[in-house]
């Protein structure tokens, strides 16, 4: 089957070159920089064995800036949402749609991987494909998202259950034709419900995400260690609190509840829990603000990433975080073993320390665990710590001589 995946990012480039270990298959992207990158191996995405998979594939993988005619068609383009106004831009997917349209054939098969609100597929894409004279039922249709975490993509892409809402029946059976490299079991549903489904799940974190950070608060105005008591609270077989922080990021959780608020109008819940899970930056630069006291000192942030271990900082908190501390006046630093570039350019851990009057773990990275604070404290001028990961073994590095405050634990 010869296979075109339109859109080479995160996600779109490790479907590609799964579906490439069956298919011939050819990566469509708008950015003719990023196409001739991967075409020469430079990948824009840094995952765990995606270097060796390119290798293995690479004689079934062609990439191009035009759609092309193929048997399956699987768009894979981004859904961010409008700055102004947060209402979800589809204009990726309306235009990569319409380039499938000029190509489409009878019996060809389409998929939109794109996280979407309820109702793009029927009420978008299926219109503009039939523009082409093709009419549904002629071509088969079916959306597919992604369930897949960065830095365990392709482990995730290939062993997590999938859902797939298809047209009708004969969308289905291609749909299973297609998802050869998937080995966690495949869930049949209609197109409407797959795509509330994935929007299910992100707002499923969200909440509960704001649910722990309003702990987080609470514990804090109480003196209790919030940590301490979400270990007893998880002990309850039916209970499981998540871990708080300074908010939340990457680009589905922070993006997705808010495509499933605005198209059902019915938003309270999941409006607070996106309002608590932002306010989280301003909590957390305020502990900062106060260990540091007034201007001018100096700030060194430990983690740019959303998460630990990647090197994605899309909508990652650290970002607001540092913009609000330098607009505050303080010269900030950053350090992230995992991170090439950013607001601020990251510097070795040397670097970063030197002089400076305080360390903020934003990201919890693995990396961060193993830091030794006694030589740490020799570099800085002020040795203070702000971890809102609870990374750290805050006694050590009281014991190193260093100020310590962590997100929840009644110090900040």
């Amino acid at each position: 089957m010869k296979v075109c995946v339109y859109g080479l990012g995160h996600i779109g480039l490790p479907t590609a070159l799964l579906l490439a270990q069956d298919h011939a298959v050819v990566g469509v992207d708008v950015d003719p920089d990023r196409v001739a990158n991967v075409r020469e191996g430079d990948l824009p995405v840094s995952e765990p064995g995606i270097d060796e998979l390119y290798a293995e594939v690479r004689e079934d993988f062609a990439v191009t800036t035009e759609a092309e005619p193929a048997d399956a068609h699987v768009l894979v383009t981004p859904t961010p949402l409008e700055e102004a106004t947060d209402v979800p831009d589809l204009r990726a997917v309306r235009s990569a749609t319409e380039s499938v349209a000029e190509v489409l054939r009878p019996d060809d098969l389409v998929v939109l991987e794109s996280t979407v609100p309820p109702g793009t597929g029927e009420g978008l894409v299926v219109p503009i494909l039939e523009s082409s004279g093709v009419d549904a039922g002629e071509f088969s249709y079916a959306h597919c998202p992604e369930r897949a975490i960065p830095g365990r993509t392709l482990v995730e892409m290939i062993d997590n259950h999938r859902v797939v809402g298809a047209l009708d029946e004969a969308s289905l059976d291609r749909a299973l034709e297609l998802y050869t490299f998937v080995e966690g079991e495949i869930h049949a549903t209609d197109v409407a419900a797959a795509e509330f489904v994935k929007l299910m799940e992100n707002t499923h974190r969200d909440v509960n995400i704001a649910l722990a950070n309003e702990f987080a608060r609470m514990a804090e105005e109480l003196g209790v260690d919030v940590h301490e008591a979400r270990e007893l609270a998880n002990e309850h077989p039916r209970v499981d609190v998540l871990r708080p922080g300074p908010g939340v990021g990457g680009h589905c959780i922070t993006v997705d509840p808010q495509f499933l608020a605005q198209r059902v109008g019915s938003d309270r819940l999941i409006s607070l829990a996106r309002d608590v899970n932002e306010s989280m930056v301003g909590h957390t630069i305020r502990s900062a603000t106060d260990m540091l006291g007034s201007p001018p000192a100096t700030l060194t942030v430990l983690g740019v990433a959303y998460k630990g271990d990647v090197s994605d900082t899309r909508r990652t908190p650290a970002l607001p975080f540092v913009r609000r501390a330098q607009n505050a006046g303080y010269d900030v630093r950053v350090h992230d073993p995992h991170v090439e570039s950013f607001t601020v350019d990251p510097e070795s851990l040397d670097e970063a320390v030197a002089d400076s009057d305080c360390l903020a773990i934003v990201t919890d990275h693995s990396e961060y665990e193993d830091l030794d604070p006694t030589a740490l404290a020799e570099r800085m001028a002020t040795p203070q710590l702000l971890d809102s990961r609870a990374v750290v073994d805050d006694e050590a590095w009281r014991d190193a001589g260093f100020v310590v405050r962590v997100l929840g634990d009644g110090t900040c």
